[in-house]
């Protein structure tokens, strides 16, 4: 198998495990503190996509956060502004003394 879906399919499975733990332990702790358990499922996973996909390609939160406003949410001004940002060279560090 090329390599390229060797890694895409550890990335996609790492995520979607994140995604399924994440819902499956948070729902039962709903059922511990009597809440209701589908509710909580279907909230916590809408809101750990984001950090699924953090996790599985080890990315930085404020980059994947810009992408998904852009892609998922129609803000092409954040990903213009993205692309420049990470365009730019980067400052030379300061020499020790």
């Amino acid at each position: 198998m090329n390599l390229f879906y060797q890694k895409l399919l550890l990335i996609y499975f790492t995520a979607l495990g994140v995604l399924v733990g994440a819902s499956l332990i948070g729902s039962i702790a709903a059922v511990i503190t009597r809440y209701p358990p589908i509710e909580i499922l279907l909230r916590i996973s809408r809101e750990i996509k984001i950090w699924a996909i953090v996790a599985a390609i080890g990315g930085t939160f404020s980059t994947i956060e810009i992408l998904q406003l852009g892609i998922l949410e129609g803000e092409i001004r954040a990903l213009i502004k993205q692309y420049f940002i990470s365009s730019l060279p980067l400052p030379e560090p300061i020499p020790a003394i």
